[in-house]
């Protein structure tokens, strides 16, 4: 093992790197330089070159100026940062009569639940209409709370091509139903309770 003396070039290196650790002032004094350091470096490098985006002109992107920063640093010639906001979503569509006939017997096999039965026949009940990460969520349901009669017909309150939320009316209150397009047909993929 190396035998640590007061002199030579490891001991200044040493008195150097420990110096922040000596005491709070002295931390606090290394990070304002390095703080400062580090803003006049950010001065210093040149602005990047645009995005392919911004220099073909093209992609659906709003850009939105930042407001200017009051501060004692001397203003350069670069232009304020820019954010990008993406506009709207999907495309609403007509409602597919066939996702809505999927929560209607979906919904048939929510209020399915006879005295007797137990929760893995309900879930196989609601299996083939359901997406299977939502049938995981619904396997900590207690079919007792799943309401008796679905009270009115449902009906399509916003749709896109591969998503639709349905209201699904029962005796323990609304259901909003989601259905999405998979592979297999509309399925659905989750549901709240109306307030």
């Amino acid at each position: 093992m190396p035998i640590r003396t007061h002199r030579g070039r490891a001991a200044v290196y040493r008195r150097f790197w420990g110096w922040p650790l000596r005491s709070p002032k002295h931390l606090a004094v290394a990070l304002v330089v390095v703080g400062a350091a580090a803003t006049v470096v950010g001065l210093l490098l040149p602005e990047p070159p645009p995005s392919r985006n911004e220099a073909a002109g093209g992609g659906r992107t709003t850009s939105y100026e930042l407001p200017p920063q009051h501060s004692a640093v001397v203003p350069t010639t670069a232009k304020p940062p820019t954010i990008s906001v993406p506009q709207g979503g999907p495309t609403p569509t007509a409602p597919d009569p066939a996702g809505v006939a999927i929560v209607e017997k979906w919904g048939e096999a929510w209020v399915n639940h006879p005295v007797g039965a137990d929760r893995q026949q309900w879930l196989d009940g609601l299996r083939p209409l359901t997406t299977d990460e939502f049938l995981t969520e619904l396997s900590t349901v207690d079919p007792v709370n799943a309401g008796n009669v679905i009270t009115g017909a449902p009906a399509a309150t916003s749709s896109t091509e591969g998503s639709m939320v349905v209201r699904l009316p029962t005796d323990i209150g609304v259901l909003n139903v989601t259905v999405n397009r998979t592979p297999a047909g509309w399925r659905v993929a989750q549901y709240d309770k109306e307030g």
